[in-house]
């Protein structure tokens, strides 16, 4: 199946994938067996896999401290990612970078990275990659509105409109950035704005709808891939949980920490499922094939092997 062709199906399935992973590494964290920091993008699902259902097996994505679900999205292997989470050996850095570095190059995931507005210049370093090689490859970075003034990412719009890079700058406009609400670090409605600014094309879309994603990054890549550059993609979207797993949230109303079913990307699929044919019982197999793989990865944990002493130089370059 070309990735043109995903299935509304395959999409729930994505995020359901999303949804149960992060759930997982929110309850294993708040039990103490997974050590570190964990960000998470409950409520963003529909970012991700809308996006990455749009790209080829072999074009990239850069990431932000919250990328899980942009890993999962770009095929990245869900046991591997949960043993990187719990330090296991069988986890992508061999148990070392932990949940804000997870990278798979084999299938285009450039990494996630704690730099907020990194990934913008990371995916234009990629893109460039692709125009020298004149491959149509095309990359996307993601990152948050916190991120969207942040100097790097200025930088990587400039560089992009003036050679004309095959990227695509998403921004995952979830209202907050770490504490602060939207509306006291960006001075205007929307993100998108910024575009015309650097001379190419800026759209806002609703992250909650995974197709209407889906098909706008679509649009992006068509025109990154025929030579016309860069377009910002702004999706409107949710962050249920606090900055940070922990993270008491005293900045939101209760009214926000709860925001029911009209802003979940899974719930509005499944709202949908007459307006687009969908037969029920094929989304339901669906979420238990996704609840199945989740549930193999955390058993996965108690089967890995940590690290020992052995270990601590390898890998290790001066």
């Amino acid at each position: 199946m070309s990735q043109s062709q995903i299935s509304p199906v395959e999409l729930f399935r994505r995020m359901c994938i999303i949804r149960y992973f992060e759930e997982a590494a929110s309850r294993l964290y708040r039990d103490g067996e997974l050590p570190g920091f964990i960000h998470l993008s409950l409520g963003q699902e529909g970012c991700a896999v809308g996006a990455c259902a749009a790209l080829r097996a072999d074009d990239f994505i850069t990431s932000t401290h919250r990328g899980h679900g942009h890993a999962i999205a770009k095929g990245a292997d869900p046991v591997r990612m949960m043993a990187e989470l719990a330090g296991k050996l069988n986890g992508y850095s061999k148990g070392r970078a932990g949940s804000m570095h997870i990278a798979d190059v084999s299938v285009g995931m450039l990494g996630a990275n704690g730099i907020v507005g990194q990934s913008a210049p990371l995916a234009c370093g990629a893109a460039w990659t692709a125009q020298v090689r004149g491959s149509d490859q095309v990359a996307v970075a993601f990152f948050g509105e916190g991120a969207s003034g942040a100097g790097p990412v200025h930088e990587a719009m400039n560089i992009a409109a003036l050679w004309k890079l095959p990227v695509i700058f998403l921004c995952e406009s979830n209202r907050f950035a770490e504490l602060s609400p939207y509306s006291t670090h960006v001075p205007i409605e929307n993100v998108a704005l910024r575009a015309p600014a650097y001379g190419f094309q800026g759209m806002v879309v609703d992250g909650t709808n995974v197709m209407a994603v889906q098909d706008a990054v679509r649009t992006a890549v068509t025109h990154a891939r025929a030579g016309f550059g860069p377009t910002l993609i702004e999706a409107r979207t949710h962050r249920w949980h606090g900055h940070y797993e922990g993270d008491p949230q005293n900045y939101i109303s209760k009214t926000e920490k709860d925001p029911g079913s009209r802003l979940d990307p899974l719930a509005h699929l499944i709202a949908r499922a007459d307006e687009l044919d969908i037969n029920r019982e094929d989304l339901e197999a669906a979420r238990l094939e996704a609840q199945s793989i989740i549930e193999h990865a955390i058993a996965s944990i108690g089967e890995s092997q940590a690290p020992g002493l052995t270990e601590m130089l390898e890998d290790v370059y001066a």
